[in-house]
């Protein structure tokens, strides 16, 4: 047990801060005044460092900017690379792995070791690495780093340990996959072709080996030219010199013919008997002209044929349209026969591979499913059905369908609420899917021992809202909600009016959710509330708006006391102009505009559908030509039947039960006499800027400056602050990709701005982040007491909010309901309100709201609170629970309001003891005993950066205070001693998007928006990091290799029989020699030899080389049958001639012989 006593006569050593100045600070004024000694708090603290370990755990979504695709057939298991070096592999639902390559390098190209559990990457930075899959957490086994050619194309053979790499150079390479280490044979490019050939064929794009002779290789280059390699002889069988440049081949699988796309937008078919020309030419898409020609078409990216047993033959492409249709969307053309059915995709395709029944390219395919890998999406098209169905997608791959503009995490939510809202979202499923299984089958997930319902929400551009199911570290979604249902639809009146739409005026800033009550609160940015309450009944209602008008009169500008806020350490800052929410929509004069609102609610009768429903509207008006400031901070409270906003200029109370705003004050009046700062009297309004500069930057400054327009598109709100990696874009595009606009390097505008020119937020944090204006000052720029008042035109924001049971005034001797007030100069405030407690009174008669002169103070913007009870346990707000407002009545049962009150005061044991307020701001954190104010402890958390998320959480059955800073530390603290207890430099802060969605959340997780595309789930427990194991996906299953099918003897003898051979005896070290050691460098991974041999240990696999084995040893045992016969013939024969020799000589004497 651990006692803490004599608070006020000196702090633990975590609080730097003297015993004189800890009064000060609990003071109405920030003037000194002797604080009641509490008694002695017994807190017994159970954290330790011991108890936290930071480590990713899995990653939601689409992989950001993808550039590769793969398929193991036997394992059902999907690999897609993408532009950063990220990979990721997916199986089963639960089965979602990602990892990443440490040189961030581009993914050229992935193949898998079919049933190996092994996979290869092949990297813009020309280095081939080989992933063990056998683990939950794949690794890599062996490197190899090419020094003087850039790889372009790789092929692996089934059942092969020998990879074959081509390059730019023209030049192919063979790899051992099991060593990793280059072969001494090569085929050099100049004798590949002819010696007549004057000009160089260009890289290589294409490796094959032939269905019916392993022994030949069928090299590809870019210019055109098609080279038959018979490794055995290391000489051409032939040669083809075609004049379209060549993009990908696929075989028939007898081996025969093959087919080649062609940048024309041609397809050509050759046969191996007659190489002189193609014996088919086709331009799928190009129609002719007049003149007999046919018109120009698009290169067909990529091409696959295959095979039926019982049907036509599939041709499958992408590209190949013609030019003549400008905006035509990207297209995937299957071709069964003389059938042609063209699929239009949303998005550009990157890549896509055929499904196939059988392994062997040598036996008939018969395809069942292609995958098509998208920019922004990725599908499965059913071949099997006429119609090619796509199948419904189990992987949350839709996150991004409009870019995350904030998210909110809640752990061990009510067991209830995730089956009630995935039956409500269930009911608007899209339908017209395949009613196969999804092919992607591999690995095997069970449900981990430890789980609890986990759900996150996020808001989006286009002001929609998704809920989803994050239970188990899986990902689902539950429930999608339109804000932007509620208002009217913008009318287009000219070409200002056009631009005006392109905005985003529903994005979503914040949401606050109450999982016990249901209620629901979301915040837009044309500032404006939306309260949301949870029914199973759909209603015909009409939605109720209130319109504040919310604008501070006084102009706050700033002269401190020299003693008081040096002592309190109280600081301000800079001016930062607000980002400012679209215009009404409408004609009207900027200068005309006076209390009307940025939006227009729906004032008719609305059908609402089962599910959340739109109950208040909230929104802040314009005031003499300015538009409302965005909203800063919210907080919901379902047992006082409250909701509370502020921004730059006040703070407002909505009473949502009785539909009225109860209080609408500026931070100035909050104070009353005990502000302790000197404000002077608003000066002359300057000139009001245009409306294009001021009133209608929109969501263009809520992210950044460095593009204008944000739109729900892919590349605005959730690309313009990602680093992107400089890359050669040549380097990224495979044959079958896509080139990346080169904006997206060349821009320098599109890098994000370093962390170090920030500066600490005078207003919320995430939302002063992502105003680019707002960063134009350092960060180190000074902010004390020294700087004159005229430096710092500070205007103060409410930056945090919440309900709680607490005491309002020193001399409270019972907690009452309270809203504690942060702002954006670290000073805490708070309001005391007195709520009926009869049912029907509170319906009917008003809230009383009086500010009180208790101040507390701070260094920098606070941003979180907390209360504890003196025992250390963590005091949860009051709710009220759950009940149908739509429900039929019922008589016998009438509804009345259940509250649930976590008061400290409830019990007999604590009445008069008070409770612990724990405040966080950007630089401290400070522990205050209630109701004597007295600042019990001091933790000042960063000097250098400033704090940007911090939560209170509930960890290994206790309660701490996490932190993420700016420079991308993440600090655990004690409560309530403040003891620090992880500090780790985890996550770099490179752009905005990651401090605009990074959250804590009970149980030692967290989450982060990775990309614009991928949500990054964390955990900061010792606990979860030891189960991480069992609660991850097996991606690799023993499975049997499937066998190849027996062939005929008169197809074999007339069609000849698949040749096979030895490619040891010609790759290996014996017969090929060494490689030089100046072209690759082999680098080996962290694995042991051990894991390397059981995840590379041959081409066959485990299953295959146990089956030679067996079929060795029968062939033994018929040898040793066969000895065993013939010497039991032989002793047979030697018994009878023993005999006859015998009878010969039996009545013979000795003499005789």
């Amino acid at each position: 047990m651990k006692k803490f006593r004599k608070v006020l006569d000196g702090l633990t050593t975590s609080s730097p801060a003297s015993a004189s100045g800890s009064p000060s600070c609990g003071s109405a004024a920030g003037t000194p005044t002797a604080a009641p000694t509490p008694r002695e708090l017994d807190v017994h603290e159970t954290l330790l460092s011991e108890h936290f370990h930071i480590c990713k755990t899995v990653r939601h979504g689409f992989p950001y900017q993808p550039t590769a695709l793969a398929f193991d057939p036997v394992q059902k298991i999907l690999a897609i690379g993408s532009r950063s070096g990220g990979v990721r592999i997916l199986g089963r639902p639960g089965v979602d792995c990602h990892c990443q390559h440490e040189s961030g390098a581009a993914v050229l190209q992935l193949q898998f070791l079919i049933n190996e559990g092994a996979l290869v990457t092949a990297c813009a930075d020309d280095t081939l690495h080989l992933w063990n899959l056998r683990q939950r957490r794949p690794a890599i086994l062996h490197s190899l780093k090419f020094n003087r050619e850039r790889i372009t194309f790789c092929h692996l053979p089934f059942q092969s340990k020998w990879l074959y790499v081509g390059t730019e150079r023209g030049n192919t390479h063979i790899v051992n996959v099991e060593s990793f280490i280059l072969s001494g044979y090569v085929i050099m490019w100049n004798k590949a072709i002819e010696l007549s050939t004057k000009t160089h064929p260009g890289p290589v794009v294409h490796l094959s080996d032939s269905p019916k002779d392993e022994g030949k290789l069928l090299v590809g280059f870019e210019s055109g030219t098609i080279v038959m390699w018979d490794l055995r002889s290391k000489r051409a069988d032939f040669r083809i010199y075609y004049d379209e440049a060549i993009h990908s081949v696929s075989w028939h699988h007898e081996g025969r013919q093959f087919m080649c796309s062609h940048s024309d937008g041609s397809l050509t078919m050759w046969n191996l008997r007659n190489t002189a020309k193609p014996f088919q030419i086709t331009f799928p898409h190009g129609k002719s002209q007049r003149d007999g020609r046919k018109e120009s078409c698009k290169p067909i990216l990529k091409v696959e044929y295959k095979t039926c047993r019982n049907s036509e033959s599939f041709v499958i492409f992408s590209g190949g349209l013609s030019y003549d249709k400008a905006g035509r969307r990207p297209t995937l053309t299957i071709m069964h026969g003389k059938a042609i059915t063209v699929l239009e995709m949303d998005h550009p395709i990157v890549d896509f591979t055929v499904l196939c029944e059988t392994t062997y390219l040598n036996e008939v395919q018969e395809p069942y499913a292609v995958v098509v890998l998208l920019e922004k999406d990725f599908i499965v098209v059913d071949l099997t059905q006429s119609t090619f169905p796509i199948f419904e997608n189990p992987y949350p791959m839709d996150i991004h369908e409009s870019p995350v503009t904030c998210t909110a995490y809640f752990a061990d939510c009510p067991p209830d609420i995730i089956p009630v809202l995935y039956s409500i979202g269930a009911k608007h499923k899209k339908t017209g899917y395949s009613h196969k299984e999804w092919p992607v089958s591999g690995g095997t997930w069970t449900v981990g021992s430890q789980t609890y319902p986990e759900i996150i929400i996020t808001g989006h551009a286009d002001g929609s809202i998704k809920f989803w199911d994050a239970t188990a570290i899986t990902l689902q979604m539950l429930y999608k909600l339109k804000t932007s249902k509620v208002f009217e639809k913008p009318k287009v009146e000219g070409v200002r009016g056009a631009e005006l739409v392109e905005e985003d005026p529903y994005a979503v800033q914040m949401v606050s959710w109450c999982p016990q009550s249901r209620v629901f609160c979301v915040v837009g940015i044309s500032a404006h509330l939306i309260l949301y309450r949870f029914s199973k009944h759909d209603a015909n209602t009409t939605i109720t708006s209130l319109e504040v008008r919310l604008q501070c009169e006084m102009e706050d500008v700033i002269s401190p006391s020299d003693t008081d806020n040096t002592l309190c350490g109280s600081d301000a800052g800079g001016h930062s102009p607000q980002p400012q929410p679209p215009s009404p929509r409408s004609n009207t004069p900027d200068s005309a505009r006076d209390s009307v609102p940025c939006l227009r609610v729906k004032d008719r009768v609305i059908r609402m559908p089962p599910g959340y429903q739109a109950d208040l509207v909230v929104q802040l008006l314009w005031v003499d030509g300015e538009p409302p400031q965005q909203i800063t901070s919210l907080d919901l409270n379902s047992a006082y039947g409250l909701l509370a906003l502020g921004n730059c200029n006040g703070l407002a109370v909505v009473d949502y039960l009785q539909k009225t705003v109860i209080l609408c004050m500026s931070t100035v009046e909050l104070y009353g006499s005990a502000d302790p700062f000197q404000r002077l009297t608003r000066s002359p309004r300057k000139t009001r800027q245009s409306t294009s500069d001021v009133c209608m930057r929109g969501l263009s400054n809520f992210y950044s400056d460095s593009k204008k327009r944000i739109r729900t598109s892919y590349q605005s709100l959730t690309e313009l602050s990602d680093n992107q990696v400089s890359l050669d874009l040549e380097r990224s595009k495979s044959p079958t990709s896509v080139p990346y606009p080169s904006s997206l390097h060349s821009d320098p505008r599109a890098a994000a701005e370093p962390m170090s020119n920030l500066r600490a937020s005078h207003y919320s944090p995430v939302f002063y982040l992502l105003d680019n204006e707002s960063r134009e000052n350092s960060f180190s720029r000074s902010r004390s007491s020294s700087v004159s008042s005229i430096d710092r035109d500070t205007k103060e924001a409410v930056t945090t909010l919440q309900f709680a049971e607490s005491y309002g005034r020193k001399l409270d001797a019972l907690p009452t309901p309270c809203l504690w007030v942060g702002t954006s100069l670290g000073l805490v405030l708070l309001v005391p309100m007195s709520i009926p407690v009869d049912e029907q009174e509170r319906m009917e008669e008003p809230i009383t709201v009086v500010p009180t002169s208790t101040v507390l103070m701070l260094k920098g913007s606070v941003l979180r609170f907390g209360f504890l009870d003196c025992a250390g346990g963590q005091i949860m707000s009051p709710y009220e629970v759950w009940r149908d407002l739509n429900a039929p009545e019922d008589l016998d049962r009438p509804r009345r309001r259940r509250l649930v009150n976590y008061s400290p005061g409830s019990s007999q044991e604590v009445v008069g003891d008070g409770h612990l307020a724990v405040v966080c701001s950007e630089r401290q954190a400070k522990v205050f005993l209630m109701p004597s104010q007295a600042c019990l402890y001091v933790h000042n958390i960063t000097e250098s950066s400033f704090v940007l998320r911090a939560d209170i959480v509930a960890v290994s059955n206790s309660v701490c205070l996490a932190c993420f800073c700016a420079n991308g530390h993440v600090m655990i603290l004690s409560l309530p001693s403040l003891r620090p207890l992880l500090d780790v430099h985890y996550l770099p802060l490179t752009d905005m998007r990651i401090a605009r969605t990074f959250c804590f959340t009970n149980g030692g997780q967290a989450l982060y928006l990775s990309s614009p595309t991928e949500i990054q789930r964390i955990t900061y427990s010792q606990e979860m990091c030891d189960n991480l194991q069992e609660m991850l996906g097996e991606l690799f299953t023993p499975t049997e290799t499937p066998e190849a099918q027996n062939r005929g003897f008169l197809k074999g003898f007339f069609g000849g029989n698949a040749q096979t051979f030895d490619r040891e005896e010609l790759f290996g070290e014996a017969a090929a020699g060494k490689a030089s050691r100046s072209l690759a460098q082999h680098i080996p991974g962290q694995s042991s030899v051990e894991g390397m041999r059981a995840a590379a240990g041959g081409a066959v696999g485990e299953l295959a080389r146990a089956r030679i084995a067996l079929d060795e040893r029968g062939q033994r045992l018929g040898e040793l049958e066969e000895r065993t016969a013939l010497m039991m013939t032989s002793a047979e024969t030697f018994s009878k001639h023993a005999h006859e020799l015998m009878l010969k000589c039996k009545d013979k004497k000795w003499y005789q012989f």
